[in-house]
This record gives structure tokens, C-alpha cells and sequence, in this order.
């Protein structure tokens, strides 16, 4: 799938920033997503090997918006706030809390995300996109897909059930078979989710 990733010059300081710092850096999720399907990107988030201390210690301007699962608010000078976050695995979920501590890759944090379309990652430095879970071929085919064991990303998180709905409508996606079985499956424990979430 040809496609151009286009970031705002701060993104592209913000990235450049963490790298020369000695972080690996890479541009994740909805952005490359969004860039692939020729749509307007909205947020740009960053994954990093830095720990939310070394983030905060590299830019002036930060906030600890999430620092005990990884995440750091980085303000650029037009006040746009962009989150990083550390490389992250999953230790223990309980359906919609999770343990998590930090991990050394970004395959890594890749492989703890819901679908493929949203498990890739973009090194502007090499021009390089990471999709080890064929998100770009589940895309270009217009199938929404768990990465791995689709039981098991519902039961980390049951708001999956509502975000596998809304990216299946959104962008025009046939829900594959095991992800729509394992989908069903669940519906009943949606009454643990907070009428604001389902909202």
C-alpha cells in the first residue's frame, strides 16, 4: 500500500528531540492509519524507549498526564499538546485496568495493541514503517482484525468491543470471523463499562 506520512514540523521536533537525546522514537497508531486510508490525521502520538522521567527531563515544557503507565504530555509553542509514551507490555488486564511495565522495544508495544490497523509504527528518521501484524494488508482488504487471540483482547479491555463497532462503520471495515465471534462472545459483560464510556 503506497501512502505518505505528512507530520507537522513539531511533531517532527518532537521526534528529532527524544532521538538525538538518545531515545528511539517512533510515530504509532492512528496517524500512520490514517495516513494510509488518505485521511485527515487528528492526533499524533509517539512511542518511545525513553521512561516518562527522562521524557519530562528532555523537554521544558511537559506534563505528567499518565507517567504510571508511561505517558507524558509534551507542549509545543503553539500549546498543542502531543502525548508520549514509553515502550509498553501488558503484565496483568482485568477488562478495562491493566498492570503494565516498560518494555525495551516497540515490537513489543506493538504486539499489546487492539487491531492491526492500529498496531503500526513509522521511524520518520528511516522512513520506515514497522507492521508486523499485516495491518497494512488487513487495510487494503478492508478487514478489521484483533492482533493475536481475539478472546483475549476483548478480555483485556471490553471498550475494544465498542472501538472494533465505531472503526468498522468509521472506515467501511468487514469484521473478520474470529474477531466477530469472539466479539459476540463478550457482549454480555459490557455492563461493566460506565455509561460514559459507552457514550
Amino acid at each position: 500500500m503506497d501512502f505518505e506520512v505528512s507530520p507537522p514540523d513539531q511533531v517532527l521536533w518532537i521526534w528529532r528531540t527524544l532521538e538525538d537525546a538518545g531515545f528511539e522514537t517512533w510515530i504509532v497508531g492512528g496517524s500512520i492509519r490514517d495516513s494510509m486510508l488518505g485521511r485527515p490525521v487528528g492526533d499524533w502520538d509517539f512511542a518511545t524507549r525513553a521512561h516518562p522521567k527522562q521524557i519530562m527531563d528532555t523537554f521544558r515544557r511537559s506534563v505528567p498526564i499518565g507517567v504510571d503507565h508511561g505517558t507524558v504530555g509534551v507542549l509545543v509553542p503553539d500549546g498543542t499538546l502531543y502525548e508520549v509514551t514509553t515502550f509498553r507490555r501488558d503484565v496483568e488486564t482485568f477488562g478495562r485496568r491493566a498492570v503494565v511495565e516498560f518494555a525495551d522495544s516497540i515490537e513489543e508495544d506493538l504486539s499489546r495493541r487492539d487491531f492491526t490497523l492500529n498496531a503500526l509504527a513509522w521511524h520518520p528518521g528511516r522512513d520506515q514503517l514497522l507492521d508486523p501484524w499485516n495491518g497494512t494488508t488487513d487495510l487494503g482488504e478492508s478487514i478489521l482484525r484483533t492482533v493475536g487471540e481475539p478472546a483475549e483482547r476483548f478480555a483485556e479491555d471490553l471498550l475494544r468491543v465498542l472501538r472494533a463497532l465505531r472503526f468498522a462503520g468509521q472506515f467501511g471495515l468487514t469484521i473478520e470471523a474470529g474477531t466477530w465471534g469472539a466479539l459476540l462472545s463478550v457482549i454480555p459483560e459490557l455492563g461493566q463499562l460506565s455509561a460514559e464510556r459507552i457514550q
